[in-house]
C-alpha cells in the first residue's frame, strides 16, 4: 500500500496564483511602471527633470504632461519595489469595491488634485511676503507614492477601523495613520518629497469627505466605457472587475455615504458634514420618535399629563361607534350569540356606576349626554331612561355605556 505524500506547490505556482489574484487595472499599473523603469534601466535614460513634477515648469511653460508623466517613472529599483508592493494590497481592495474603470478615474483624479494642492502650496510658500523659500516650487519629484498616500487614506476611511499598526511595532488612531507614516518615512529616507506625500493625504481627506462628488460621473460614463469596442478585449479578462460588480451605486464609495444618489458641490457628503460641523441645539428625548415604534406612545405618570391621549382616545373610540350602523350591530350580536359576561371587576365597576347614576340628579345627565348619542343608543333598541343613566354613568362615553346597557340586559 503506497502512503500518501503531500507535496507542497513551489514558488513558482505561488507567485503565479498571488499574481492572478490581482485585479485588471493594479496588475496593469504594476506591470506599466515596471515596464517603464526597465526601459529605462536599459536604455539609460535618468533625464527625469524632462518628466518630473517641477511646479515652476508648470507654472511658466504649462506643461502640464508632468502631472501624469511623474507618477508612472521612478529612480531606483528599490524605490518601484515598494511603491508598487504598497499599490497590490491598497488598489486590488479599491477595485474589488470600485471596479477597474472606476479606480482608473479616480486615480487620475488623484493624481490631478494632488498636482493642484502641490502647485498651489508650492507657489504660496514661494511668493507670500513673509519669509519666500523658492525650493518648493523648484523641487522635481516623481513616483508612484502620492496616489498611494491618498489611497491609504481612502482604504482606512472605508475600513472602518479605529485603529491602525504600523509595520508592527505600535498602533495609532486611523485617522492619523496617513500622517504617522507620512513622519516616519521622512525620518528613515532621505530624498523623499515632504509636500507630494502630504498633497496625498490631503487629497484623500478631501475625497472622503465628498468634496469631488461634484467630479463624479454616474454609472452610465462606467458602462458606455465598458461596452466600447476598443476596450472590449480588456472587459473580457478574469481579472477585470465590473463596476456593476462592485459599489452599485453613481458614485465611488465614501465612508460618510455609500448608498447617496444625488451629487453637487453644495449637496451629499459635504453639506452634511458641513452640517456635522456646525452647533446643535439639543432636543427632547420625548420630541423624538423612534423608528421602530411608530405612531404617539403615552408618558405614564400620576399626574394629568395622561389625560390627553385618554381624551383622544375616547373620542376615536366615539367616532367608530358612530360610524357603526344598527343594522352592523345587530348581525355582530347575531353572529357572536348572547354577549359575554363581563370579568367580575368590570361588572363590579359597572354596577356601582350604574347605582351611582341612579342616585344622582337627574339634570347631571343633560350636561354630559347630547341628544344625538342618546337618540343613537335609543335606535339601537335601548330604553331612553336606561340610555340617559348609562351615559351619566359613563361620564358621556358611549363605549362603556353600551357595556353597562348589555350588562344590564345580561343581568336581566
Amino acid at each position: 500500500m503506497r502512503p500518501n505524500i503531500v507535496t507542497e506547490a513551489g514558488l513558482p505556482t505561488r507567485v503565479g496564483q498571488w499574481w492572478e489574484s490581482i485585479p485588471f487595472l493594479t496588475s496593469a499599473i504594476v506591470i506599466v511602471c515596471g515596464t517603464i523603469y526597465l526601459a529605462c534601466l536599459l536604455i539609460g535614460y535618468d533625464s527625469f527633470f524632462e518628466i518630473c513634477f517641477l511646479p515652476s515648469a508648470i507654472i511658466s511653460h504649462f506643461q502640464v504632461y508632468r502631472i501624469y508623466t511623474s507618477i508612472l517613472f521612478h529612480g531606483s529599483l528599490l524605490h518601484v519595489f515598494f511603491n508598487m508592493m504598497a499599490l497590490v494590497p491598497l488598489g486590488s481592495e479599491l477595485e474589488r469595491i470600485m471596479g477597474s474603470v472606476r479606480l482608473l478615474y479616480l486615480t487620475i483624479l488623484l493624481a490631478t488634485s494632488n498636482a493642484i494642492f502641490h502647485l498651489f502650496i508650492a507657489t504660496l510658500v514661494a511668493h507670500n511676503p513673509f519669509h519666500s523659500d523658492q525650493h518648493l516650487i523648484n523641487e522635481c519629484a516623481i513616483g508612484f507614492s502620492g496616489i498611494l498616500f491618498s489611497m491609504i487614506v481612502i482604504e482606512t476611511s472605508l475600513s472602518g477601523v479605529q485603529s491602525r499598526s504600523v509595520f508592527g511595532l505600535f498602533n495609532v488612531p486611523a485617522k492619523w495613520y496617513a500622517f504617522i507614516l507620512l513622519v516616519v518615512f521622512q525620518l528613515l529616507m532621505t530624498n523623499v518629497s515632504l509636500l507630494g506625500h502630504l498633497c496625498g493625504i490631503l487629497s484623500g481627506f478631501a475625497y472622503t469627505y465628498g468634496l469631488f462628488n461634484f467630479l463624479m460621473p454616474g454609472s452610465s460614463f462606467y458602462s458606455s466605457i465598458e461596452a466600447s469596442s476598443w476596450l472590449s478585449s480588456c472587459v473580457r479578462r478574469p481579472k477585470f472587475i465590473m463596476c456593476t460588480g462592485g459599489n452599485p451605486t453613481a458614485y465611488i464609495p465614501t465612508y460618510s455615504s455609500q448608498n447617496m444618489n444625488t451629487g453637487g458641490l453644495f449637496s451629499g457628503n459635504i453639506w452634511r458634514n458641513l452640517s456635522s460641523w456646525m452647533p446643535q441645539r439639543e432636543t427632547s428625548s420625548q420630541s423624538t420618535e423612534d423608528n421602530r415604534f411608530p405612531g404617539r406612545g403615552r408618558t405614564l405618570s400620576s399626574t394629568g399629563s395622561q389625560t390627553i391621549p385618554a381624551v383622544s382616545s375616547d373620542s376615536n373610540l366615539q367616532a367608530r361607534l358612530l360610524d357603526n350602523s344598527n343594522s352592523n350591530l345587530s348581525s355582530n350580536l347575531a353572529a357572536t350569540g348572547t354577549p359575554g359576561r363581563l370579568t367580575d371587576g368590570r361588572r363590579s365597576s359597572v354596577d356601582n356606576a350604574v347605582s351611582a347614576a341612579l342616585e344622582g340628579p337627574m339634570h347631571h345627565q343633560d350636561s354630559v349626554a347630547s341628544d344625538e348619542e342618546i337618540q343613537k343608543l335609543v335606535s339601537m333598541g335601548f330604553d331612553k331612561t336606561q340610555v340617559e343613566i348609562a351615559l351619566a354613568a359613563a361620564d358621556g362615553d358611549l363605549n362603556v355605556a353600551v357595556e353597562i346597557l348589555m350588562s344590564q340586559q345580561v343581568g336581566v
